[in-house]
């Protein structure tokens, strides 16, 4: 009898020993392998653009310009910049650096000013929206946005999965957040919402569980949506969420997800 127990004792041990293991194998932040560039960068931003274009072809989003009606103003560019939040503004500013003739948008920088913290389209109008349609055939307009993607959004989110050692998956759950909450710190915003799920589970660099954590974020992130009229549908949440059950934190392709009803794939 007691040697069964002593067996049954031990292949519990080495089951535990086991689980450990596995665990332990969950891919966290490795620098040559972030969402920054490559396949990783482009699966990233074809998630998001199915949600935010209803595409996955998200080169093709640079000349993307209208009001949702989310009090946000004008929604422009690859990641939907707003008029109302100011980094619409921005990217015309860097544009009016980078191409100094031929520019249709630089008029409109008074009026961009003037709008921003508002869903105002005063001074703007439909001559600023042809405006941005033809500025976006500029190789020079395209640069300009990534260097403002880069700086305000993918930089931040590339920081924070570094302190919080997320992998991928995590990186694209926070760039989406960021996309769509912006990168403030008040309690809507991403910081916000990074904040309040770290007192709901440990990050993996805290020694919590990676799926846990990630979980907790998407419950804090459900509750801001929910708060917002234009972001009521969680289709782009329950995708991440799959993503965690799959334990794809790599992002491996091939992909496919349902975004508000159409279904998509990355092979």
């Amino acid at each position: 009898m007691k040697m069964k127990w002593v067996l049954r004792g031990t292949l519990l041990v080495l089951l535990a020993s086991s689980l450990v293991g596995c665990a332990a194998k969950t891919p966290g932040y490795q620098a040559k392998r972030t969402i920054k560039t490559g396949q990783l960068r482009a699966t990233t931003f074809a998630l998001v653009a199915s949600a935010e274009n209803s595409t996955t072809d998200y080169q093709r989003q640079y000349g993307y310009i209208e009001d949702i009606g989310d009090g946000r103003g004008y929604t422009a560019g690859i990641i939907g910049f707003t008029s109302a939040t100011g980094d619409l503004r921005q990217v015309v500013q860097r544009y009016s650096r980078l191409q100094t003739h031929h520019n249709g948008l630089k008029r409109y920088l008074p009026a961009l000013r003037r709008v921003n913290g508002t869903a105002s389209h005063a001074g703007l109008g439909p001559k600023f929206v042809k405006a941005w349609r033809r500025a976006a055939k500029d190789p020079q307009m395209a640069r300009a946005q990534d260097a403002i993607l880069n700086r305000q959004y993918l930089k931040p989110v590339l920081r924070a999965a570094k302190q919080d050692n997320l992998s991928p998956l995590g990186q694209y759950i926070y760039y989406d957040a960021i996309v769509v909450h912006g990168p403030g710190a008040d309690r809507n915003s991403f910081g916000g919402i990074r904040r309040r799920a770290q007192k709901l589970a440990k990050t993996p660099r805290q020694g919590g569980n990676q799926a846990q954590y990630l979980r907790a974020f998407l419950k804090v992130r459900t509750g801001v949506m929910r708060e917002e009229k234009a972001h009521k549908d969680l289709s782009r949440l329950n995708v991440q969420r799959r993503f965690i059950k799959d334990e794809n934190y790599q992002l491996k392709r091939p992909l496919h997800w349902q975004m508000y009803g159409d279904s998509y794939r990355l092979r």
